[in-house]
């Protein structure tokens, strides 16, 4: 395991993570101010935190309702 680990290119996989990470964190924020979404709320709520990186772009094109 300690091998696979070591093998990991981080300079590739750390700026993929910490995109991933300020894009959850922005699609919370926005699913949180936001009245309605385009489908039940809650049901956003869970495709934004269990679909990785998939979830919040899926969000931000088909979840959220423009007023």
């Amino acid at each position: 395991m300690e091998e696979v680990v070591s093998n990991i290119n981080w300079t590739v996989i750390a700026p993929l993570l910490v995109i991933q990470f300020i894009l959850l964190v922005i699609a919370l924020i926005d699913w949180i101010r936001i009245r309605e979404t385009n489908g039940p709320k809650w049901l956003w709520l869970i495709i934004i935190l269990f679909v990785g990186t998939l979830g919040p772009v899926l969000y931000f094109i088909i979840g959220r309702k423009n007023e």
